[in-house]
């Protein structure tokens, strides 16, 4: 091969390889991920799946309930350790709360941290401007920053592809792990900590996937923690870390079978159904149209299964 034979070939194969990334990044499943992340561990555990799946182009994290500030640097620090500063923090508007936040000392260290961040109910509706119906925001904390986009704008909100959610509960209480002795529905964290706005995300109109406790309480036991914990890669030790700092010994990782879903939905298979948030933060499984598509089961062998399988790799 001549030498302008081989500069042309080369030429040709680059110009293979960006078109090649190009498609990938066009085919991959825009989300946006507004949580409350440093209380319990799981939004890490959900955040970590996000950016191991190459499947998903996340557009950014924005941060909702309490201290946003305080939650922005600790996903901040996160997504800098992992490699993965590029993706845009947004902070809510902050709220009172008197729960601790157990992970607070992560974000508070500096690493990576930005001295401010944009408003998260802006970029939501700026990114769904941008890119109607391919956004999936997945809502893994009290809802505030959903209701006040939907105050906001909700004819804009409306063009999301679909909402998945990690709220309610359906059939299933907390501590009711199918093997249990049964345990009535009561009003779960995500739901109760924003009534108002949960009211309206189940009304607003949207495509709404629900992962309630019914199909979420899923725990990691201390195998998996073992076998995850000592991969060594950037993201098992950023989890590790925050797992020590959160101070309890067993995790449920509710909120990543959202990142789960949406990556292998057949985990999760939903029924569609009428859900009425009431008053004092129960979600009623009621007559009527349907509003919401619910995951009221899942294997939780199986998602340990993907789950671990893909966070661990290298």
């Amino acid at each position: 091969m001549s030498g302008v034979a081989r500069m042309w070939w080369i030429l040709l194969v680059a110009l293979l390889l960006v078109s090649s990334a190009g498609w990938a990044q066009s085919a991959a499943q825009k989300i946006i991920i507004d949580t409350d992340i440093g209380d319990d561990v799981d939004d890490a555990f959900a955040l970590a799946l996000a950016v191991r799946s190459p499947e998903l182009q996340v557009l950014g994290v924005t941060t909702t309930f309490g201290d946003t500030e305080a939650r922005a640097k600790i996903v901040d620090r996160f997504l800098g350790e992992v490699g993965r500063a590029e993706i845009p923090v947004l902070a809510g508007k902050a709220t009172g709360t008197k729960n601790p936040m157990s992970q607070r000392k992560y974000g508070d260290g500096g690493h990576f941290a930005k001295s401010s961040h944009g408003d998260a109910v802006e970029f939501l509706l700026a990114q769904i401007r941008k890119y109607p119906g391919e956004i999936t925001l997945i809502a893994i904390g009290p809802l505030m920053n959903v209701g006040a986009a939907i105050d906001k704008d909700a004819a804009t909100f409306r063009k999301l592809k679909r909402v998945v959610l990690m709220g309610g509960s359906v059939r299933r209480g907390y501590g009711d792990l199918g093997y249990t002795p049964p345990v009535a529905p009561m009003p779960e964290w995500n739901i109760l900590n924003d009534i108002a706005s949960a009211q309206k995300v189940f009304s607003v109109g949207v495509p709404l996937f629900v992962m309630p406790l019914d199909s979420t309480q899923l725990k990691m036991d201390e195998v998996k923690r073992a076998f995850l914990f000592g991969q060594g890669t950037a993201v098992t030790d950023q989890l590790a870390v925050l797992y020590h700092l959160w101070g309890q010994e067993t995790p449920t990782l509710f909120d990543p079978m959202t990142i789960v879903f949406a990556l292998r939905p057949e985990l999760c298979p939903v029924t569609g159904m009428h859900i009425r948030v009431d008053e004092k933060g129960f979600t009623r499984e009621e007559p009527g149209a349907v509003n919401a598509q619910v995951c009221l089961d899942s294997n939780a062998e199986d998602f340990f299964r993907f789950y671990l399988k893909r966070v661990a790799g290298s």
